[in-house]
């Protein structure tokens, strides 16, 4: 029972903490009726600390920094262990605006990730035509954050669950229905039955708590909705994500090789997982502003996640009162970003438990 742990909750978060644990010898069983296929399958995969610069927030800009050599340390492992990398796309973001209120916002942005040291240029399209293929002509201009990349969450969940098999972590497709008191460490359990082990780590995203667990009430976490719209059109993977403020309004575009798109920016303050069709014309109508080209673009499918936002909107990895749980949440719009250094924390718990 020394070297053994119990991830309730399959996301990107549960996932790579569960890898991680493995990764250090601890038998690992994972619970979660639909792997990935919460916030984690809605995100963009977006590593954007320049993107994402937020006023009030740098010290949370100074750890995402972290993230994208977490990430580049977390493909080698896992090229080593199944064979298949984790391909990171080093291209950086370019931040337009559509009208004139939408260009002082790029301004204002400029100017805080000036202050924050931020890798970040002004660029216009005389200069960098490739970089403003695409682009509505009425666009001319931005600031590039040249240290952003992106990942797909989709190609990262299927090289990790693959390194899960080889690592012989026990991926359990039902719910923990309860976690009970144990003297050997922790116990959950299902309808099939009940599993025991050291330590157990919460990292069920926006979802309640499974009955049992009491946490110390410092933390708490809210669903906020995302949708994402995935499109077949042009391909500009080469070149840098495109973020945009159109009337106020964010938008964000992902491009992959071959021309799939990711679409988003839509969120709003609700639990419920459904695609309203005012949001997506929105959000269609932006898109379109800033990208014509997106006209003859064809829709593939719309995806939504309820990302899980504490009430400061900073992660946290609490000790719960529950004996030897803790709780991994918080990360609302950087989930995918700071995984690798969450599942750090969930590996540092788990050993202090196993001693």
């Amino acid at each position: 029972m020394s070297k053994s742990s119990i991830v309730v909750g399959g996301g990107i978060i549960g996932l790579l903490s569960a890898y991680r644990l493995a990764q250090a010898g601890f038998s690992v069983d994972l619970f979660d009726p639909q792997l990935a296929k919460g916030a984690t399958f809605a995100a963009a995969g977006m590593l954007a600390p320049g993107g994402e610069i937020t006023s009030g927030e740098k010290s949370q800009y100074s750890v995402q920094l972290k993230s994208t050599p977490a990430w580049q340390l977390l493909s080698r492992e896992i090229e080593s262990i199944c064979g298949e990398k984790i391909q990171i796309h080093h291209v950086g973001t370019l931040l337009l605006g559509w009208d004139i209120a939408d260009k002082r916002l790029v301004q204002q942005h400029l100017e805080l990730a000036t202050e924050f040291k931020a890798c970040v240029s002004s660029v216009d399209r005389d200069g960098n035509s490739t970089m403003f293929e695409h682009i509505s002509p009425r666009i001319n201009e931005g600031i590039l954050l040249q240290d952003d990349a992106w990942v797909d969450p989709d190609q990262v969940i299927t090289a990790l669950l693959r390194a899960l098999e080889k690592l012989q972590v026990n991926l359990r497709s039902e719910c923990v229905e309860e976690v009970v008191p144990s003297s050997h460490g922790v116990e959950v359990r299902t309808s099939s039955g009940s599993r025991q082990a050291s330590c157990g780590i919460i990292a069920t995203g926006s979802s309640i708590l499974p009955s049992g667990i009491i946490t110390s009430g410092k933390n708490s976490i809210r669903p906020v909705r995302g949708m994402t719209v995935r499109v077949q059109g042009f391909d500009r993977s080469t070149q840098p994500m495109i973020r945009a403020f159109v009337r106020g309004r964010k938008i964000y575009l992902v491009s992959r090789p071959g021309g799939y798109n990711v679409i988003g920016a839509s969120s709003d303050e609700s639990g419920n997982a459904v695609v309203e069709a005012g949001e997506l014309q929105r959000l269609l109508r932006d898109a379109l502003e800033i990208f014509p080209a997106l006209e003859t673009a064809e829709i593939v499918e719309t995806r939504i996640g309820l990302r899980p936002a504490a009430p400061n909107h900073e992660p946290f990895f609490e000790e719960l009162k529950t004996p030897n749980w803790a709780w991994s949440s918080g990360h609302y719009r950087h989930g995918i970003t700071l995984a690798p250094l969450a599942s750090q924390q969930a590996l540092e718990f788990a050993i202090a438990r196993a001693k």
